[in-house]
């Protein structure tokens, strides 16, 4: 039974059981495609959702834009939901579309390998299992791997220290002096949730962040029945949540200079709550709004201005027994660390446990920046998807949008390959990688995010490898189908398909190019 169990070959593998890869199972179903097994990690589905357990710990996108379109939930209890409920919320799509009988929990990828011979994947599991798939789609999530500052002295602190993605729920902060390092999303969140039960709490903010009001508010139970009863109502909704963000696209992409009426209003929002001036000045951004990721909170600054709390308008620079010590010299003795820091973002962990057909890692192969074809693909690792692959982020939408559209390019990949038929997979073509992202960056150029400011959409090149260019529809339309001109068709027996064979199975002449430069992406 246990060789057995080596030897078993499915034909698509998913990493990962968050939004991402559910999104990929219930698409993979709806396709007819049921050979297939999602390997999670954890001991239950949600992905960020189910790790990202802190005080406070919600979504900033509205809640009936942040839900799959094929799942919607006339039950929302909040504009803005919770992490409790959305994790709830796929819990039921995996009930509702009978997911749970292809997770495999506590099943972390060690590695995984091309066979060039074979022509699949090769995997390896942490407690010795082995399978191999035809497939494999690689949706662990940017937001899943916590990043942890390397501090001077952090090894020698006595007190309780622990990320946010990694919270401590049994450790007691009441009265308790607490640092939190960080000002992004998670940060925001943790604070005013934190404030009112600890002794003292001390920010360390490298650099402040711009926070706009939150339009939160219960969701009526007479707005539930609707969308229930009537889903046209839901589904109006949800398009006009959409309609809003994808008109201010262009202020981010290609006026940056709008924003600045952006500015005014969250300048504003400043002052109501903080009335002290020294404050303001240290909270105040030097940079334009939404360079960085915009924040939403009614009561971050509340939390800010409160007699406990201190702001250290300054980066931990070392830690000297319980003292914390900033780079501008500012001390602080406490219990408790909270490292708000994020996520491993731009250097994904996975792409180092990703060979490809040469033996190279995915990791070696990015490490001057990562590429991929759509945001998807990357030459040299054939028949291998990424789910919110580089260059597929968004500073102002629903990332569910995104996973959406790149989950129906997986589709056509797949049904690419039925097409083609026997054993044969698809290789994205070096220059077809290198239009597609030379066009993107070229576009990056214009947009509020190339504007100075040091964000976690940048790489360590200052290359920024994360956020999507342009609108959910742009992303969608690019996104439709799989275009064979773009890759090298692999045949068994190390063969190539030809060009005219990819433009005669797409239905475009061998000629085509890899990036159509009339088309607007």
């Amino acid at each position: 039974m246990a060789a057995e169990r080596e030897q078993e070959h499915v034909r698509v593998a998913v990493i990962g059981s968050g939004f991402g890869g559910l999104g990929a199972a219930v698409r993979l179903r709806r396709a007819g495609i049921t050979d297939f097994v999602v390997l999670e990690r954890r001991d239950g589905v949600g992905g960020t959702w189910h790790d990202n357990t802190y005080p406070g710990c919600a979504c900033d996108v509205p809640s009936h834009l942040y839900s799959f379109s094929f799942a919607p939930n006339p039950e929302w209890p909040r504009n803005f939901s919770g992490q409790e409920h959305i994790r709830s919320y796929l819990e039921r799509v995996t009930d509702t579309f009978g997911l749970r009988q292809h997770i495999r929990f506590h099943s972390e990828v060690q590695l995984m390998s091309w066979d060039p011979e074979e022509l699949h994947w090769q995997i390896e599991i942490t407690d010795g299992r082995r399978l191999t798939a035809d497939v494999v789609v690689s949706a662990t999530g940017p937001l899943s791997d916590p990043k942890l500052p390397d501090i001077p002295g952090l090894d020698g602190f006595e007190g309780k220290v622990f990320h946010t993605a990694q919270w401590d729920h049994d450790y007691d902060l009441r009265g308790k002096r607490v640092a939190v390092i960080g000002t992004g999303a998670s940060a925001i969140q943790v604070v005013p949730a934190i404030q009112p039960q600890v002794g003292r709490l001390t920010l360390f903010q490298r650099t402040p962040a711009w926070v706009m009001p939150r339009a939160d508010r219960e969701i009526s139970g007479v707005e539930r029945w609707l969308h229930g009863k009537l889903p046209a109502t839901r589904y109006a909704r949800r398009q006009l949540l959409w309609t809003i963000r994808e008109l201010q696209v262009g202020a981010f992409t290609k006026r940056p200079n709008q924003l600045g009426l952006v500015e005014k209003l969250a300048r504003a929002h400043m002052k109501r709550a903080v009335k002290d001036p020294v404050l303001r000045e240290k909270l105040t951004p030097r940079y334009r709004i939404g360079c960085k990721r915009i924040l939403l909170s009614n009561s971050y600054y509340p939390a800010l201005a409160a007699p406990n709390t201190d702001v250290v308008a300054s980066g931990l620079k070392e830690i000297r027994g319980n003292t914390l010590v900033a780079a501008d010299g500012t001390e602080a003795e406490v219990d408790v660390i909270i490292f708000g820091t994020g996520f491993h973002v731009t250097d994904m962990p996975v792409s180092h446990r990703i060979k490809g057909a040469d033996g190279t890692r995915l990791s070696e192969k990015w490490s001057s920046g990562m590429e991929a074809l759509r945001g998807c693909t990357a030459e040299g690792f054939p028949n291998l998807m990424t789910i919110i692959g580089p260059n597929t982020g968004l500073g102002n939408s629903s990332m569910i949008l995104m996973i959406e559209a790149q989950l129906n390019y997986m589709v056509d990949y797949v049904k690419k390959l039925e097409t083609l038929g026997g054993k044969v997979a698809l290789d994205p073509r070096p220059e077809a990688v290198t239009a597609w992202n030379d066009h993107v960056q070229d576009r990056m150029k214009r947009t509020v995010w190339n504007t100075g400011c040091d964000s976690w959409y940048l790489d360590a090149n200052g290359r920024n490898t994360t956020v999507w260019p342009g609108t959910t529809a742009e992303f969608r339309k690019v996104t439709k189908e799989v275009r064979l001109e773009e890759y090298d068709v692999i045949r068994a027996g190390g063969t190539n398909g030809s060009r005219a064979l990819a433009g005669a199975v797409s239905g475009r002449g061998s000629g085509a190019s890899a990036f159509h430069a009339g088309e607007e992406a």
